[in-house]
């Protein structure tokens, strides 16, 4: 896969556990310009965060194995340890009124709701990776 300047600079990780909707985030992120590694589960997702260091991470809520809940939870507490902050933002279908407040109070920065836009999030992405924003506006397409 033939990276952008942008994609080699800004380190995702996409904790998904369904196929079409890693793709379908993928192919929205690579027109941004960025590019993700996946984790199928909150299990793997901590796996690679000790073998790598992410600049933002979108989870979903509801995986097997490790949920996106308590592994943001396990997430927040390793980095109390070292002082550090990685942005995580909440991926779910979970549209029901609460649902993002329990995200925020497990640890989460931001939520969005699938399905979401291209620009949705976009603009979730660049409100915690501003430095990220491509100088060409982003359009729903």
């Amino acid at each position: 896969m033939n990276h952008t300047a942008a994609s080699d600079k800004y380190r995702i990780l996409l904790v998904e556990d369904n196929v079409m909707n890693q793709t379908l985030t993928l192919a929205l992120l690579e027109k941004m310009g960025l590019f993700a590694d996946i984790a199928e589960d909150g299990k793997q997702a901590l796996s690679m965060l000790d073998k790598e260091k992410y600049d933002l991470i979108l989870m979903d809520c509801k995986m097997p194995v490790l949920d996106g809940l308590e592994t943001t939870k396990i997430i927040r507490t390793r980095e109390s340890n070292h002082g550090e902050h990685i942005p995580i933002i909440a991926v779910t279908a979970n549209a029901i009124k609460g649902d993002c407040q329990k995200c925020l109070d497990a640890g989460m920065d931001d939520y969005i709701s699938k399905p979401f836009t291209k620009k949705e999030l976009a603009n979730a992405i660049y409100k915690w990776l501003p430095q990220a924003k491509q100088a060409q506006p982003i359009q729903d397409s």
